[in-house]
């Protein structure tokens, strides 16, 4: 695993930053990053603790077809979810696969995300597809290539029941979108109690999108890991140049 600390790290401070950000779920939900260079083998957060806890050992190298090839802990029996995106996907580099409650609430109804605030035009339009096959765990590599499908081209997926499935071309942009995808999904859910409400038109939806994003990524990832780093201290062991504050010019 040495080989791939550096990868490590930053899967482990995804986690936590994700846990922070109203995602943890006791020891359930995990994150992916597919290894460079190594197309069919996925760093992976590793079974039976929490995102909170992670840290680089806790982190699992395996391939495509579930195998454990590195590390110490067992992997999650939902890694076809990420093995099949990963698979499907190659602009994909990685995948979060959580169980926050807004994003489940939401996901559960029979409405869509719209593009309410910055956040939900990032994912909208096109909507937002939801997966249905099943409200079971993804266990098996036919269910992970079903939620591959209903996640298309998109960068998130709603499980009926379930949590979400949020991708990115690394692991930063996959955490911080997941981060997105679940205050979107709250500010729908509080905007709809109080009646009919309006949303961006597609355009402008578009407009905001590509005004705001992706050039912001990187300010919110280096965000996410200073706030990681003063909930958890020990952390800036290994968050590196992203733990500190960016200089005023």
């Amino acid at each position: 695993m040495e080989e791939h600390r550096e990868l490590a790290e930053r899967l482990a401070l995804a986690c936590r930053a994700v846990a922070l950000q109203g995602h943890g779920d006791l020891i359930f939900g995990h994150l992916s990053v597919r290894v460079p260079r190594a197309p069919d083998r996925l760093l992976m957060k590793g079974g039976g603790i929490g995102l909170d806890e992670m840290e680089p050992e806790d982190v699992l190298l395996m391939d495509f077809d579930g195998r454990r090839l590195e590390g110490i802990r067992a992997p999650h029996l939902e890694w076809p979810i990420h093995a099949e995106i990963l698979r499907a996907r190659p602009d994909v580099h990685a995948v979060v696969h959580t169980h926050p409650l807004y994003s489940l609430a939401l996901g559960a109804s029979e409405r869509n995300l719209e593009p309410l605030n910055h956040h939900g035009c990032y994912f909208t339009p096109p909507p937002v597809p939801k997966f249905n096959d099943t409200t079971d765990l993804i266990t098996t590599p036919e269910l992970g290539r079903a939620l591959a499908r209903a996640l298309g081209s998109h960068k998130a997926v709603l499980l009926r029941d379930h949590g979400s499935a949020v991708v990115g071309t690394s692991v930063e942009e996959a955490a911080v979108a997941a981060v997105l995808l679940e205050d979107a999904c709250e500010q729908q859910l509080l905007t709809q109690q109080f009646g009919p409400y309006q949303f961006s038109p597609d355009a402008q939806a578009i407009a905001r999108r590509e005004r705001i994003y992706p050039r912001h990524v990187g300010p919110l990832w280096s965000y996410l890991v200073r706030a990681v780093c003063k909930r958890w201290p020990e952390c800036r062991a290994f968050a590196g140049a992203a733990a500190e504050k960016p200089t005023a010019h």
